[in-house]
């Protein structure tokens, strides 16, 4: 698993030297109090400091708030008396006087409740131990990101006697430590040293100056705070400033060409601004001719608003009276709707009598037409029998005897 290098956790590999030695250092302040202890490691990041305390302690443990450097430490540090936890430096997840030595470093001044930080620490620290911690001057830091601002990743730094009063607060005994990139002259045998020999010139330091403060704290009283020295593999420092100077003539040369650019650029843009200033000053022409019309617009809105209050007012009375003359309205529409419905009763009464009656004329309709039709009948009868009192009389007449009676004058007169 690779990690990111944010401008704040240190990753090996991806950091300045300088960067590197100087977190890496304070790791190889706290190997000398770590010997045959328990120790942990709050805010353990890349998990390589946490490492460096298990070469000489009787277990390490790393804790960390970000699973991801958790996973990376992990991955890249392997012993058998070295494991990682996650967890917050404000809440740490161990009992009571699990350690004898805890180390905090560059972590309080990430912190809201810094303070919770100390008092856990006591926590789980066992009688006897101790808490080394270390932080950030403010006034020097201040001073060296005054180009580039506050540290955005810093919630709370401290000045030297702030910080001091904090860890006293919570431990009785505490020793101070300037930390700060020295140049010193160093005579190393070609073949390699057994040991060194140190003289430290200057009895104090001078804490407003200083880079970092680093405490080394405990409940009970401790004796002796020997100044320490690290140096670097890569520590000849008159080399290292003659490449720094090189690659800095380099890096001037490019930025020297950038600046040619910018500068053709610059002139562009100045050609950009002053047309730019000449559409501003039409523009404004423009923008005061416009302002002049608004103004007479918003007299004449005014204006028009005046009349629209008059009309408004005229409206309210014609539909005062429109709404007088609805309600006249609706009252003769409520007294024809009644007049209606009781015509409409006495009608439904008159079209029930009417109904009746004419039930009763249909009835004497079928019994006429009863009638007819049996006077028809009858009336049909009395034709047959005519028709054949006819036929019978004309039989008669016709016949010879009656023929000879009459003229005999004689026989029964037809």
């Amino acid at each position: 698993m690779s990690a990111e290098f944010t401008g704040e956790r240190v990753i090996p590999g991806l950091v300045d030297v300088d960067l590197w030695n100087e977190h890496f250092s304070r790791y190889t302040f706290a190997a000398r109090l770590a010997r045959r202890k328990r120790v942990l490691d709050v805010g353990c990041g890349a998990g390589y400091g946490t490492n460096e305390l298990a070469l000489t302690a009787r277990e390490a443990t790393g804790v960390d708030v970000s699973a991801d450097a958790i996973a990376y430490a992990r991955e890249h540090y392997v012993r058998d008396n070295l494991r990682y936890e996650p967890g917050s430096a404000t809440e740490l997840p161990f009992p009571d006087a699990s350690f004898d030595l805890v180390v905090a470093f560059e972590v309080i001044e990430h912190l809201e409740e810094w303070s919770k930080l100390l008092t856990e620490a006591r926590r789980v620290l066992a009688p006897g131990g101790q808490l080394v911690v270390s932080t950030p001057n403010k006034l020097y830091y201040a001073e060296s990101r005054e180009q580039s601002g506050p540290n955005p990743f810093h919630t709370h730094e401290f000045e030297i006697e702030e910080f001091r009063a904090a860890l006293a607060e919570v431990f009785p005994h505490v020793s101070m430590f300037l930390e700060n990139h020295a140049e010193s002259i160093v005579f190393q045998p070609e073949s390699g040293a057994s040991g060194a020999e140190v003289r430290l010139e200057g009895r104090t330091g001078v804490a407003a100056e200083s880079h970092f403060f680093l405490a080394v704290c405990a409940n009970e009283i401790q004796t002796g705070a020997p100044a320490y020295l690290y140096v670097p593999s890569s520590a000849n420092v008159l080399r290292e400033r003659e490449r720094h100077i090189q690659r800095l003539a380099a890096e001037l040369v490019t930025k020297d060409e950038w600046l040619k650019k910018e500068q053709s650029a610059h002139q562009a843009l100045l050609q950009v601004h002053d047309q730019t200033v000449g559409e501003l000053k039409a523009s404004n022409t423009w923008a005061q001719t416009t302002n002049e019309s608004l103004q007479a617009s918003q007299q004449r809105v005014a204006e028009l608003q005046d009349e629209v209050k008059k009309e408004q007012a005229a409206a309210a009375e014609v539909v005062a009276a429109y709404e007088a003359e609805l309600k006249r309205l609706e009252a003769e529409k409520a007294q024809a709707i009644a007049w209606a419905e009781s015509k409409d009763q006495e009608w439904s009464a008159a079209v029930e009598s009417a109904h009746a009656e004419l039930q009763r004329c249909l009835e004497k309709l079928h019994e006429s037409e009863a009638l007819v039709e049996e006077r028809t009948i009858w009336a049909q009868g009395l034709d047959c029998e005519i028709a054949a009192l006819r036929e019978q009389i004309a039989a008669v007449g016709a016949s010879k005897w009656i023929r000879l009676g009459r003229r005999l004058g004689v026989g029964p007169t037809v």
